[in-house]
Parts: structure tokens; C-alpha cells; sequence
């Protein structure tokens, strides 16, 4: 043989050799006139992660051959089904232990049979699956499970990242080829399907996803010859990892040797003529799964309960386990509910239920509820609690609709309202803006017209009230581009404005917080170019520390504190030093390489003599979350309260949310502490209350206005309590459906309400010159995560049920008869009891089971050190009480 020759051939082996080995296959077919017989095997297990849940495992043979091809290389193939069996977990429980009896058989329909019996066709390309035929009146799980097949199916002989559409959707793959066998590696987070879900826009209120999914392939002599496909999927609610669920799925399809003859091809000069010619209807189909919706038959309904109203009225103490429950059930009974049906329930309601429903019907937030709230509302007629209730209530949603922020402007377009109304329902619009547009909605023909409803009233408004309602409103909406409109208030507006102005910019993430936002701060706290009322300063300080903090910045701050007044300089060595403290604060690391020089960090640096103070701390640390509890306390001079600010924040996986913030603000007092100030500084006398729920930005209120008004509320108050806040939120509304890769299907459902009653009561004395006030808060969560398993055998849910219930005290004591001031806070919890049910629910054919696991405590009660120094005033004070 020529040896040129020779050597060609083995450098043809060679390339040929390493190409196979290294990236790519050669293309794969099948043959005509020759059936295949693949073994196919599935299980899928669902499991909580405290108790065992549901199994399934399933056995068929697939036969598989070719009926039509054309020179391009694509093929079209008949699959079927043949001989399918399945099984169910044993009814005894598993455990570590102990497997239980043998696996019971799942009985099928012959209705069933039949269609899982009918084939389905594919159009296939070396490996690529184009095209997907069947009877689209096939029931939907069983033509899932078909589609979970022929993805198996779907496969490239050489390397690389592509998009491909299988049963899970539109989903980004990538393969490796290594000798006879392909991996791919499917990205689950990418895949694209239709809608079929919502979720909170609070993710700390959201549910935790991981999830993998990795097929193998083997193929010899241009031959599939098996798949193995695994996939896991672990979800739980972000707040509570333990009650979450695991859901593993396993497909073998192992080809059965030696193939078999099998029909001939199919005469036809196109896959459409191929196709006529067989029996049956074969309509084209998508290969993406379709959703399936079960169909309760245990829900309550509203029709049956209006019929039964007269006995079933709604418990009205919204702090109360039992009707939080009720008003998630009322949530989901709304949403599947004609207008009819909840108009009359709206009208027939008592007044002490009507707030309820109210809430009720918002959070359902269903078409037929919205309208239904359209009609009845009247916003010219309606108490003012009932009318406030229902914008705070879309104010909270936790997934607003663009519906809900059209009925919101309906109801404020043109009218002569009261102003705790007005009010009210312009810093609700920019809570639905906000949220929308962190939907991605912000395209939205409501969503601009918020947006210039409120840019609008601003530019027109003439009161500084009127300034700071529009201002808050941008502050809950947090769009990037009012930034430049709330500088321009914060540099150049009166203080009451600023200050409204930087509380607004300190809502918005870091991203926003530009180097444009940080030389406005600077000019302001650093007062380059005027001067500015000392809150305002130290807000503007708090943005600067707060944001990806420079060192430069750091280091200014601190040394400006050596020409503040001391209360001023001593509250902002305290918030320093306490960012220090906390693990998660963006400016820790930067702050603590500063304190490594001695010349800021030292006694005479950090010894100021004031009596303010900034504190903050963990109150409860879970695997999950982190809740904290910050306290600001701003004093004059003349050591009266200006300022304080009591914060409450939870900090989840990465998200950070203010579960709540009151800010109490009292000025004017400089001259009736016998402070020398001009007549063009003197404010207002004056003090309010600002609150921050969830992220969202309250009305604020005034105590009183003026000395003379003070005096008369002074003189005429009643000394009883009041409630602040009073009524049932919706926090966590999460649906979810995971199309797994066997074809069935996974639904995760995630409601959690919250029912809160906050109270407060002051007693202020004269003649002891004291001043006591105390906030109660009671409330109560409940949580319910479900996740339901849909096939075509075998339907499975598993539930987890959580209530807790809890009543926090916040007590103030001020005593004026010394100077400075002597003031003690107390904030304690009471016991807090909780219980948590675990059911498992089964249905495979007539066979039925469920399954129950409950376990309840409480967890002590506690009274929180807040800081040294209040600790010693507090036994000073409590001590000369008794």
C-alpha cells in the first residue's frame, strides 16, 4: 500500500477520533423499517422537609420507529406508549428506618389507557426535536406527560449553549460530548413560558427557589441508546426555610436490543402529506407543557356563604389568630367570585364587618371585586375611616394591578375631598406606582397617569403641606427619574420641605444614590452654600453613610462633628459607632479601617458630653432572618426631645425591608427652653408623627400646632387609648407552576396575612411635670405554603399551615422638672405562642389518604436593653416612682 496513503488515513482516524472525543458526534438517525423499543422508567418524590410526603413510580414501554424522511436528513417519527404501569408509595409511613410494604399498584382508567395508548408524532433532526403532533383534545396531563417523552428526545451531537424548547418551556442549555456519551445541563431559572404565576413584590415575602436539571446521553453507531434525566427542585417561603419542600424527578429511557422490523415508510412528498395518511387527528402542538387547574370541590364559595350570612359574621379583633385565617379564606373566596355576589356582600356587611371585606375584596384584588368596590365606594358619602381603610389597603398590596391604581385615581380624580383623604390617597398612589414598575409595569397607561398625578400636584401646589404629601408619594414610588425634582426641594425648599425631600431620597436602593445625589448631601450637611435645619444635616449625613460610603466622606463627617453643637455631634458619633456594631451596614468595613488611626479614634474625639443617641441591634436571628431594632433619639440643647425614631427592619437572604419606622418630631421648642434664636429661625411650634409600614410611606399627622392648641389638647385630653392602626394585610401572595421534566406538573402556592391592632395612650401631667406614653402593638401572622403534585395517576399536596401571635410594648417616660430632661423607653415582648400543621393529601385513582403532624410552644417573653444610658435614667426614674 502507498505509504502517503496510509498516512492519510490515520491522520483522517485521528482528526476523526479527537473531534468525537473532544466536541462533537456524528449525526444521529434512525432507520427505516425497523421498530425501537425503548424501557422507560420514572420516579418522582415530593417530600417535606420535616416529614415524609408523596412517591410515585412509573414503568412503559416506548416504541419508537420512522415513518417518513427527506433528503435534508428530517424525519418524522411515530412514539407510543405501550403497557404503562404505576405505582404509589405504600401506605404505611416511611422513616429512616423502615420502608414500608411493597409498592401499590395505581389502578387506570380505561379511559385513560386508551389515550395514553394513542401516539403522538415528531418531526426530528438529528436529535433536534421541530415540531410536535397530536390530539389536542387529549386530556391535559396525559398530553404533558407524552411531551415529558419526546423532551427526552430532544438532544445536539456537539458541544456548545444553545435555546431549546422541551416541556419546561423556552430554557438555555449547554452540552458536553465526551466519547459516546452528551450531557446537557439545563438552566431552569431561564426558561420562558406562558404566564402562569404571580408573586410578592417584597421578595423577603416571596418564596426561595434552587433547582438543577442534568440529562445524560449515550449514543453508539449514530444511535440514541439511553437517557437518564435528573432533576430537583427545593422551594420554601424566604422568611421560613423549614417548612419548605423537595421534588426529585428521574427519567431512564434505556433502548431494548436488538431493534425489530417494523412498518415501512410512508409515501408522501412532504412531512404534511406524511402525516395525513395516518389515522387520527394530528394537530400541531406546542412542546412547552400546558398549565393544569384543579378543580376544588371543598372550597367554600360566597353564593353559599351569603345564604348562611346571619350566622357566620366575621370576627372583628383583627389581632386574633382566627381572623387572620378567616381573612385569607374571605381573600381566595373573592377571587373566584361574580360582582354580583360581592357587591351584595358589601351591602348586606354591618359596619363593624364592612372594613373587613373592604380589605378583603382589595387584596383579592379579582376583576369582579374591583368592580364591585367601584360601585359601592362612594367617595363623596362614605365614612372617612371606611374610605381610608380602602386606600391604605391598595396602598399594602402586595402585587397591585394596574386595575387597582385606576380605581385608586378614579376615586380621587376631580373631587372635593377631606384632606386625611386626599392625602391619604396621593402617597397610596405612589405606593401602587412603585410596586408596578418593580414589576416591570411602568409602562402602563395607569402607571403614567400616577406618576403626572402627582408630578403635577406638585409643581402646582402652593401650601408646604400640600410641598411634603407629593414629596412622600415620590418617596414610596422611588422612580430614578424624580431624583433631580427631589434635590431641587431638598436644597432649596424651606426646612419642612427639605426635610420631606431627603426622607424621600433615603428610600430609594444604592444604585440610585449617584455621585450627583452625594455632592447635593455633601453641600447640604456640610452647609456650602446655606444653612440648613440640623435634622435635615444629619439626614443627609445618614445618606451619605449609608451609601457605599467613600473613606473621604467618612472622615469629613467625623471631623465636622468638632464644629457641631453637641447634641448634633454627639448623635453622629453614636450612629457611626453603632454601624460598627452591625454586620450588615454598607460602611462598617470602610469605618473601621478609619477607627484604626489614632487621631480620630480617641477619647477626646468621641467624649462629647450630650445626651442624644443612636443605637441599634438584633432582636431575633433565625437561619433565615435577621430582625432588628434601631433607635435614634435627636435632643436640643436645652435637653428636650427633637426628634426620634424607633425602627424596625427585617433582613432576609440579601433583602432588606422596613417592617416599620415612627418618627416623632417636635420643634419650636428653642424659646420655651429659653434658647436665643432670631425670629426669622423660629419655627412653628409644632409636633407629629410620620410612620413608615412595609415599605410604605403613611400621611403623616400633627399633634398639635401652635401654643395654644397644645394647651387644649393638654387640658381637654381624655387620657384613653387610641388606635393607630387597626385592620388585616395581605404580606405574602406567591403562585408558582414548575413544569417538571417527566410532564407533570408542580404548583406552589404561598399566602401569608397579617391582622395588626396598634394602640397608643398619653398622659401628660402638669403639675408633675411629666410625660408618659405608651404603644401597643398586637398582631398575629399566619402563613400557608402549599405545594400540589398534578399527573395523570396520581394527585398529591402538601401543606404547611404556621400561626403566630404576638403583642409588643413601647413605653416612653419624660420628666421635665430637672434639666437636661430625663427620659426612659421600655420595649419589651410578651409571650409569644405559635403552632405549625403539616397534612400530606393523596389521590391516585379511588384510593385516598391524608396525613396529619402538628406541633405548637411559646417562646418566653423578654424586655430589650436598648443602651447603657437609658438603662441608668430608667432605674432612676421607675425607682422614684415606687
Amino acid at each position: 500500500m502507498n505509504p502517503q496513503a496510509v498516512w492519510g488515513y490515520i491522520c483522517l482516524f485521528y482528526s476523526s477520533f479527537v473531534t468525537t472525543a473532544k466536541g462533537n458526534l456524528q449525526p444521529l438517525s434512525f432507520q427505516p423499517g425497523t421498530l425501537y423499543q425503548y424501557r422507560y422508567t420514572l420516579n418522582v418524590q415530593l417530600d417535606h422537609t420535616s416529614m415524609p410526603g408523596a412517591w410515585l413510580q412509573a414503568e412503559a414501554l416506548v416504541q419508537l420507529h420512522q415513518l417518513w424522511r427527506d433528503g435534508g436528513g428530517e424525519e418524522l417519527l411515530q412514539v407510543q406508549i405501550q403497557n404503562l404501569k404505576a405505582q404509589q408509595e405504600p401506605e404505611e409511613k416511611r422513616s429512616q428506618d423502615s420502608t414500608g410494604g411493597p409498592p401499590a399498584e395505581i389502578a387506570l382508567s380505561q379511559e385513560a389507557q386508551a389515550e395514553l395508548q394513542q401516539p403522538m408524532f415528531i418531526s426530528w433532526s438529528s436529535g433536534k426535536v421541530k415540531a410536535l403532533y397530536g390530539d389536542e383534545a387529549e386530556s391535559i396531563l396525559i398530553s404533558n406527560f407524552k411531551r415529558g417523552i419526546v423532551s427526552l428526545l430532544q438532544l445536539q451531537p456537539h458541544a456548545g449553549t444553545t435555546v431549546e424548547e422541551d416541556v419546561s418551556g423556552s430554557c438555555q442549555v449547554t452540552y458536553t460530548v465526551s466519547n459516546h456519551s452528551i450531557t446537557k445541563t439545563k438552566d431552569l431559572f431561564s426558561c420562558t413560558k406562558p404566564e402562569s404565576g404571580f408573586t410578592s413584590v417584597n421578595k423577603i415575602f416571596g418564596v426561595q427557589w434552587q433547582s438543577t436539571s442534568r440529562s445524560q446521553y449515550m449514543v453508539k453507531d449514530n444511535l440514541l441508546q439511553s437517557v437518564l434525566a435528573e432533576e430537583s427542585h427545593v422551594l420554601s417561603p424566604a422568611l421560613r426555610s423549614t417548612t419548605g419542600v423537595k421534588i426529585i424527578s428521574r427519567q431512564h429511557l434505556q433502548l431494548v436490543s436488538p431493534p425489530m422490523p417494523g412498518p415501512a415508510e410512508v409515501a408522501g412528498q412532504s412531512l404534511e402529506d406524511a402525516l395525513a395518511g395516518m389515522e387520527g387527528r394530528h394537530q400541531p402542538l406546542g412542546m412547552a407543557s400546558l398549565p393544569f387547574k384543579r378543580v376544588c370541590t371543598h372550597c367554600p364559595s360566597l353564593r353559599a356563604y351569603l345564604k348562611a350570612f346571619d350566622s357566620q359574621r366575621v370576627k372583628t379583633d383583627t389581632s386574633k389568630v382566627a381572623t387572620t385565617w378567616q381573612f385569607q379564606q374571605f381573600v381566595q373566596m373573592l377571587r373566584s367570585t361574580k360582582k354580583r355576589d360581592v357587591l351584595e356582600l358589601l351591602r348586606r356587611a354591618p359596619e363593624e364587618m364592612l372594613p373587613f371585606v373592604v380589605e378583603a375584596a382589595v387584596a383579592g384584588q379579582s376583576v369582579a371585586s374591583l368592580a364591585a368596590l367601584s360601585d359601592f365606594l362612594d367617595f363623596s358619602k362614605e365614612p372617612k375611616s371606611l374610605l381610608e381603610k380602602f386606600l391604605y389597603a391598595a396602598a399594602f398590596s402586595p402585587r397591585p394591578s394596574g386595575e387597582l391604581l385606576r380605581l385608586v385615581l378614579d376615586k380621587l380624580d376631580g373631587k372635593q375631598l377631606a384632606p386625611e383623604i386626599w392625602q391619604t390617597g396621593i402617597v397610596a398612589t405612589g405606593s401602587l406606582v412603585g410596586k408596578l414598575c418593580q414589576q416591570k409595569l411602568c409602562r402602563l397607561q395607569e402607571v403614567e397617569h400616577g406618576v403626572k398625578t402627582i408630578l403635577r400636584g406638585l409643581r402646582d401646589a402652593t401650601e408646604e403641606a400640600e410641598v411634603v404629601i407629593y414629596l412622600l408619594a415620590l418617596g414610596n414610588a422611588a422612580l430614578p427619574e424624580t431624583i433631580p425634582t427631589l434635590l431641587d426641594h431638598a436644597e432649596e425648599g424651606p426646612a419642612t420641605i427639605a426635610a420631606a425631600a431627603i426622607s424621600a431620597l433615603r428610600r430609594f436602593p444604592t444604585q440610585h444614590i449617584s455621585s450627583k445625589v452625594k455632592r447635593a448631601m455633601r453641600r447640604i450637611f456640610h452647609e456650602k452654600e446655606k444653612s440648613y435645619d440640623k435634622t435635615c444635616r444629619l439626614a443627609a449625613a445618614e445618606i451619605l453613610l449609608d451609601n457605599d460610603p467613600s473613606p473621604m466622606d467618612v472622615i469629613n463627617i467625623l471631623l465636622a462633628t468638632n464644629q457641631l453643637e453637641t447634641e448634633m455631634a454627639t448623635f453622629l458619633l453614636l450612629k457611626v459607632q453603632s454601624s460598627l456594631r452591625a454586620d450588615h451596614h454598607p460602611a462598617r468595613k470602610i469605618i473601621k479601617d478609619i477607627m484604626r488611626d489614632p487621631r480620630i479614634n480617641n477619647y477626646n474625639f468621641f467624649s462629647k458630653a450630650g445626651i442624644s443617641s443612636s443605637f441599634s441591634g438584633p432582636l431575633t436571628a433565625t437561619q433565615d432572618l435577621l430582625s432588628t431594632f434601631g433607635l435614634d433619639l435627636l435632643f436640643l440643647e436645652g435637653g428636650f426631645l427633637r426628634k426620634s425614631v424607633s425602627d424596625f427592619s427585617l433582613l432576609s437572604h440579601g433583602q432588606q425591608l422596613c417592617a416599620a419606622q415612627v418618627t416623632i418630631e417636635a420643634q419650636g421648642m428653642e424659646s420655651m427652653l429659653g434658647e436665643n434664636v432670631s425670629e426669622e429661625e423660629e419655627p412653628e411650634l409644632m409636633a407629629g408623627m410620620s410612620a413608615i409600614f412595609f415599605d410604605v410611606q403613611l400621611r403623616p399627622i400633627v399633634f398639635f400646632r401652635g401654643y395654644t392648641d397644645l394647651m387644649a389638647k393638654v387640658l381637654l385630653s381624655s387620657g384613653e387609648t387610641a388606635s393607630v392602626v387597626k385592620g388585616n394585610l395581605l404580606l405574602m401572595d406567591h403562585h408558582q407552576v414548575i413544569p417538571l421534566q417527566s410532564g407533570f406538573q408542580v404548583v406552589i402556592k404561598l399566602q401569608g396575612g397579617l391582622g395588626l391592632d396598634i394602640s397608643a395612650d398619653m398622659d401628660m401631667s402638669i403639675w408633675e411635670q411629666e410625660l408618659k406614653t405608651s404603644i401597643n402593638t398586637r398582631g398575629s401572622l399566619t402563613i400557608d405554603f402549599q405545594a400540589e403534585l398534578d399527573a395523570p395517576f396520581l394527585q398529591a399536596t402538601l401543606r404547611s399551615q404556621t400561626e403566630v401571635k404576638t403583642s409588643v410594648q413601647f413605653d416612653t417616660m419624660l420628666r421635665f422638672s430637672s434639666s437636661p430632661v430625663l427620659m426612659c423607653l421600655q420595649l419589651r415582648e410578651e409571650q409569644v405562642p405559635y403552632r405549625e400543621i403539616l397534612t400530606v393529601s393523596k389521590s391516585a385513582g379511588s384510593q385516598r389518604s391524608t396525613a396529619r403532624k402538628g406541633r405548637q410552644g411559646t417562646v418566653p417573653g423578654q424586655e430589650f436593653a436598648l443602651h447603657q444610658a437609658n438603662s441608668k435614667v430608667c432605674s432612676l426614674l421607675l425607682t422614684a416612682e415606687e
